[in-house]
């Protein structure tokens, strides 16, 4: 199945990665998927919130769309924060911590601002992905620096897959396709396929249970690649 891109139904996007790109945080990455661009900051903090106990770390994500990353002018989120944003907030910041051994980050915070320069469908999953490649740049700070003696961040990545009604399903969708997906599945995986996050839906039906098997697996299928992909840009300096 051919697509207005020209891509096949099962073909990833091109990624970009250009690490760096902010002079003063701990780690950062500009991520070009596609036609959708991403800046992730990674920034490091003194101090954990009262809610976590003993001497682990935290780990916090913020998101946002920035003015004109739409067609239409969207407005800042200066006092409250809308429900889609709280949402894809938790959801990455679940999938960060399920990454990232906080026992060896004591009584720091670990704060990961994705903001959306340019959205043009998969803004999670780009987020995710920059915020990988930001978080290994920090990591490997801390690690040359002698601050902590172990790795702690796990391998992985994420894609996004669209059920598009009958048995087709498209890999990686741009905002048209999905505008016009049945459903659509955000897949957060390990690259030796352990399963992270899951997070979408159907849009107005159900899924039939083998429908969103074939999606969860034809998700897991490209992880490794996308994992390969990122390391493959870690040293692309801005």
């Amino acid at each position: 199945m051919k697509r207005r891109d020209g891509r096949m139904a099962e073909e990833l996007r091109p990624l970009k990665i250009h690490m760096g790109y902010v002079h003063y945080a701990e780690g950062s990455a500009l991520v070009e998927l596609g036609n959708t661009r991403v800046l992730v900051n990674v920034s490091l903090t003194e101090g954990v919130p009262r809610h976590v106990s003993g001497r682990a770390g935290w780990l916090m994500a913020e998101y946002s769309l920035l003015p004109r990353s739409t067609k239409e002018r969207k407005e800042r989120e200066r006092q409250k924060i809308s429900g889609r944003t709280a949402e894809i907030q938790r959801f990455l910041g679940r999938a960060f911590r399920a990454a990232l051994d906080l026992s060896l980050l004591s009584n720091k915070t670990v704060v990961i601002d994705a903001d959306v320069i340019q959205a043009d469908g998969g803004t999670r999953v780009a987020s995710l992905l920059g915020g990988y490649a930001a978080l290994h740049m920090a990591m490997d700070r801390l690690v040359n620096l002698g601050k902590i003696d172990e790795w702690p961040l796990t391998e992985f990545a994420a894609v996004s897959v669209g059920w598009m009604g009958d048995d087709s399903l498209l890999l990686d969708l741009t905002q048209v396709e999905d505008e016009n997906a049945w459903a659509d599945l955000t897949v957060v995986a390990t690259r030796s396929g352990d399963i992270i996050e899951l997070h979408g839906a159907g849009e107005g039906r159900p899924v039939p249970k083998d429908t969103y098997q074939a999606m969860l697996e034809m998700g897991l299928a490209h992880i490794p690649e996308m994992v390969r992909r990122i390391h493959a840009q870690l040293k692309n300096r801005a």
